[in-house]
């Protein structure tokens, strides 16, 4: 990849990490980011485009880390059914969603 992805990775990075500052709730960024990531993916799109936009915007937006802090927070109460059904209706939402934005891309082509 040239310097010039990378600087528009960097962008992405810092759009995405804006935007996350405003909305303040893991499962709506959650939902969200797994919409348009399934809607990004289906369109096909070059090598470079796709890693701005998949690793540079998603990956801040939708940081793994937010999903298993608030499962930590969860699990820190001891709650542990709270726990597996948290973690269980995040990931099977997630993919349903993600399949939904994938859907919606190639009905739209």
């Amino acid at each position: 990849m040239k310097v010039k992805s990378y600087v528009y990775i960097l962008i992405a990075c810092y759009t995405a990490t804006c935007l996350r500052l405003f909305i303040n709730n893991n499962f709506i960024v959650s939902i969200i980011g797994s919409l348009l990531f399934g809607f990004v993916i289906a369109k096909r799109l070059s090598y470079s485009k796709e890693k701005i936009i998949l690793s540079g915007f998603f990956s801040s937006f939708t940081s793994f880390s937010g999903f298993i802090y608030f499962l930590y927070k969860i699990l820190n109460q001891g709650d542990w059914i709270k726990f597996i059904i948290f973690f269980n209706l995040i990931l099977i939402l997630n993919l349903f969603t993600m399949y939904f934005g994938f859907w919606i891309s190639r009905k739209m082509s």
